[in-house]
């Protein structure tokens, strides 16, 4: 099994070996669900809340006396049961962090990478290196790899900062780190994108 290298040109270079840890493994559905569904519930704030009787402004008087009146006794004018008082058993912040075991997320992202190497959705370049910051640079090193279309992550061992001003602006392009990339932006692309040196990161975190 090899991967194709190609060059900033979109011309072929070399093959060379495919790790099989990385480019060979069996999509695994279950797993890759699991890692999604952690990684989406991490990403939720929990700081959703509201008032009750304690937090609501005012009501520390007693609005008339217990009795005499003919109407039904009160305490506090921030009752539940008034308008503009708390609110009951209403929703309270707090955290969602779910801890994905570490076996499970990288056989995750392995499947993904596997499926993405089985279906010719990954291009793997000789190095990313970009000499300006212009835009028009970047827009044209995708228009040579014939990718210009479509929604592409790349990853990246180090940022870049000619490679960031350039593709800040490009729709549909997302740099990630290779390292910490997570299950969830694998799949949320058209094509995988990276160089050598991002490859032999992938190959140490996860092969």
């Amino acid at each position: 099994m090899k991967i194709k290298i190609k060059d900033m040109k979109g011309k072929f270079l070399e093959e060379v070996a495919a790790d099989k840890n990385l480019f060979a493994v069996d999509y695994n559905r279950s797993v890759v669900r699991q890692a999604v569904l952690a990684e989406m519930t991490n990403l939720r704030q929990g700081t959703h809340s509201s008032k009750n009787r304690s937090a609501v402004r005012g009501g520390g008087k007693k609005p008339w006396k217990q009795k005499g009146r003919g109407v039904a006794r009160a305490g506090t004018i921030r009752s539940p049961l008034w308008r503009g008082g708390g609110t009951v058993f209403g929703p309270a912040s707090h955290g969602y962090k779910h801890k994905l075991p570490k076996k499970i997320s990288k056989l995750a992202r392995r499947s993904v990478f596997s499926y993405r190497f089985a279906k010719d959705e990954l291009i793997i370049l000789d190095k990313i290196e970009f000499k300006s910051h212009k835009t028009s640079e970047f827009v044209s090193f995708l228009k040579k790899l014939k990718v210009e279309h479509k929604k592409i992550t790349l990853l990246v061992s180090k940022a870049d900062n000619n490679l960031i001003l350039s593709s800040r602006n490009v729709k549909n392009v997302y740099i990630e780190n290779a390292k910490n990339v997570s299950v969830y932006d694998l799949l949320d692309s058209d094509i995988l994108l990276f160089d050598k040196s991002a490859l032999e990161d992938l190959i140490e975190v996860l092969a």
